[in-house]
C-alpha cells in the first residue's frame, strides 16, 4: 500500500487499549495517528506514530486539520470515559463526553469522506446476563450510564451507516487485561479501577489490600464473574475488523472475549500463584451497576475475522500484567515522527 493509504486515526491512542491497537496497526504496516487529550492517556504510550494532544469537541478545528493532513483510510475510536462506578455517580459526564466526542468525530469523517469506523464498545450494553455465555443476539439492556452511553453511540452508528457514508465495526469488549509481552506498553490508570492491576498493586505493596465489592451474588463463590481477554489479542481483533469492513463494505457488531469466566476470588488466587505474594483482601458491599456474570460467546468474531486469541489462560494474562508492573515508566522516552 502507498503511505497515505496506511494512515489510521486512533482517538484515545495514548490509553491502555488504544496504545496496544497502535502497535497492532504498526505491526501490520499502518501508521497510527493518535489524537488524545492526555487527560487519561500517557505520552510515553505513543510509540508508533505522531501524537496530537487535542480534546473533542473543543479542538474540532485542529482535529479537522489532522484529517486534512493525513487523509486517513479509517478511524479507531477509543476516547471515552469508562469507569462504571463513576458513571453511576456522575452520569452527565459520561453522556456528554462519550456521545459528543463520537458525534464530532463522525461529522469530520463525513466531511473528509473517511468511511471506515472501528468503535470501542463494551459488554456492558447487555446489562445483566439472561443466559451465559452472551452472544450478539442477547437482549441489550444496559444497567449503568457507561453502558448506556456506549449503546447510544452504537445506535447512532446504525442510523448513520444507513446513509452509506460509513462502514463500522462495534466491538463489544469483555474485560481487557494484561500487557504487551515485551513490556513495551501496559496498563497505567490514575486512579486505577480495574481488578487485575488493583490486585497486583496489593501484591506489590502499593495498596494495603484489594477490596472485593459483593460476596452474595448468585455465583458459585458469591463474587462477580468476568471474562478476561488479553489486551494484545483485543488489539489484533481491531485491525482484523478494520480490514474486514474495508474489504467487505459491511458493518459488524461483535463480542470480544475468551469465552471463559473467572470470579473475583479466583482471580485473586491465580494472582497469588503467579506473584508468589500474599494479597490482603477486604470484603465490602456490592456496587450499584455491577452485573453478577459477564462471559462472552466469541465464536462469531472468531469465524468472521479469522481471529484466534493467542493468550487463552488467565495465568499468562496476569503474568504479563505483573511483569509490566515491574517496569519503571519514567525511563520511557518520547519518540518523534
Amino acid at each position: 500500500m502507498d503511505t497515505q493509504q496506511n494512515n489510521v486515526i486512533v482517538t484515545g491512542g495514548a490509553g491502555y487499549i488504544g496504545s496496544h491497537a497502535c502497535k497492532a496497526l504498526h505491526d501490520k504496516g499502518y501508521l497510527p495517528i493518535v489524537i488524545d487529550s492526555l487527560e487519561l492517556g500517557h505520552e510515553w504510550a505513543v510509540q508508533w506514530g505522531p501524537l496530537f494532544s487535542y480534546h473533542f469537541p473543543k479542538n474540532e478545528n485542529e482535529i479537522r486539520q489532522v484529517f486534512q493532513t493525513y487523509k486517513p483510510i479509517g478511524v479507531m475510536h477509543f476516547a471515552a470515559y469508562s469507569a462504571v462506578g463513576e458513571s453511576v455517580a456522575n452520569p452527565l459526564k459520561y453522556y456528554e463526553n462519550n456521545i459528543q466526542s463520537s458525534l464530532c468525530l463522525l461529522k469530520l469523517m463525513q466531511e473528509f469522506d473517511c468511511k471506515n469506523f472501528i468503535f470501542s464498545s463494551t459488554c456492558s450494553i447487555y446489562g445483566e446476563a439472561q443466559y451465559v455465555p452472551l452472544d450478539e443476539m442477547h437482549p441489550i439492556q444496559p444497567v449503568n450510564p457507561y453502558g448506556k452511553s456506549k449503546r447510544m453511540v452504537e445506535t447512532i452508528l446504525q442510523d448513520f451507516s444507513k446513509t452509506k457514508k460509513i462502514n463500522y465495526a462495534s466491538l463489544r469488549y469483555f474485560n481487557a487485561a494484561g500487557a504487551n509481552e515485551n513490556q513495551l506498553i501496559g496498563e497505567q490508570h490514575t486512579p486505577e479501577t480495574h481488578l487485575i492491576p488493583l490486585i497486583l498493586m496489593a501484591a506489590a505493596g502499593k495498596k494495603d489490600c484489594i477490596k472485593v465489592f459483593g460476596t452474595n451474588y448468585d455465583t458459585p463463590d458469591g463474587t462477580c464473574i468476568r471474562d478476561y481477554i488479553h489486551v494484545t489479542d483485543l488489539a489484533e481483533a481491531h485491525v482484523k475488523a478494520l480490514e474486514y469492513i474495508i474489504e467487505k463494505q459491511e458493518n459488524l457488531e461483535l463480542n470480544l472475549g475468551i469465552g471463559k469466566g473467572y470470579s473475583v476470588k479466583e482471580v485473586i488466587e491465580i494472582a497469588k500463584q503467579v506473584t508468589q505474594k500474599n494479597i490482603p483482601t477486604l470484603y465490602s458491599e456490592k456496587r450499584e451497576g455491577d452485573p453478577p456474570v459477564l462471559v462472552a460467546n466469541p465464536s462469531l468474531a472468531k469465524k468472521i475475522l479469522n481471529w484466534n486469541p493467542r493468550y487463552q489462560d488467565l495465568e499468562t494474562i496476569i503474568l504479563h500484567a505483573w511483569q509490566w508492573m515491574q517496569k519503571d515508566i519514567s525511563t520511557f522516552s518520547k519518540k518523534e515522527f
